[in-house]
C-alpha cells in the first residue's frame, strides 16, 4: 500500500516541476544605492533615463507601467503598453505584467509577469530580475528568445546610466522612428 503511494507521489511531483516552464533569471550589480535604483524603475522619468524614450508609471499596486520604447507608434504598439504593476514593496520588489514585442501578435495578446528585487550591495544594488509564465507552443518560444536578449541590454543600459552619471540620450532612437514612420506613411 505505500509503494503505490510513494509512487503516485514520486509521479505527481515529478508532472508538477516538468509543467513550470523555467524563468529568464537575471542578476547586476548597480553602482548606486538601492533608492535611486528604485527611482529609476519606479517613475517615468526614471524609466526614461534608461529603458525608453517614454513611460508612464504609477508606482501602486494595479497602477500603470507603461515603457513606451516607440512613443509615435499607434495606441497598442508603442511597447510595452497597458502593463500594470501587480506587486510593489518599496525599494525591495517590484512585479509587473508583460508583454511580447509587436512583431509577435499572437504572444503579445497574453500576459508574462516581471519580478525585479533590490537589494544592497556593498556601496551599490545588487538588482535581480525574473521574467516568467511563458508558454510552451505558437510564439511563445519567439517571445522568450527576444528577451532572453533585450533583458540583458535593458541591464546594462541601467548599469552605464549611474556609471556615467547620465540619462540615455534616445535623440537618435527618436529619429530613427520618425524616419520609420514616415517611410511606412508612405507605403
Amino acid at each position: 500500500m505505500l509503494r503505490p503511494l510513494l509512487l503516485t507521489a514520486a509521479l505527481l511531483g515529478s508532472t508538477a516541476l516538468q509543467a513550470a516552464e523555467p524563468a529568464i533569471e537575471l542578476s547586476v550589480a548597480v553602482k548606486a544605492p538601492v533608492s535611486a535604483v528604485w527611482q529609476a524603475w519606479t517613475s517615468s522619468a526614471g524609466i526614461s533615463s534608461f529603458f525608453a524614450p517614454e513611460a508612464e508609471v504609477d508606482a501602486r499596486p494595479d497602477g500603470a507601467f507603461h515603457i513606451y520604447m516607440d512613443p509615435y507608434g499607434k495606441p497598442g504598439m508603442k511597447g510595452a503598453d497597458g502593463m500594470r504593476i501587480l506587486a510593489i514593496e518599496p525599494e525591495k520588489l517590484l512585479s509587473f505584467t508583460w508583454n511580447a514585442p509587436p512583431h509577435l501578435p499572437e504572444a503579445r495578446a497574453q500576459r508574462t509577469v516581471v519580478i525585479l528585487r533590490f537589494a544592497p550591495e556593498g556601496e551599490g544594488t545588487r538588482l535581480s530580475l525574473s521574467h516568467l509564465g511563458w508558454g510552451s507552443g505558437g510564439e511563445w518560444p519567439k517571445a522568450r528568445a527576444y528577451f532572453e536578449k533585450a533583458w540583458p541590454n535593458v541591464l546594462k543600459n541601467l548599469q552605464t546610466r549611474f556609471e556615467t552619471g547620465q540619462p540615455h540620450d534616445w535623440s537618435a532612437w527618436r529619429a530613427q522612428l520618425k524616419q520609420w514612420h514616415a517611410s511606412e506613411a508612405a507605403k
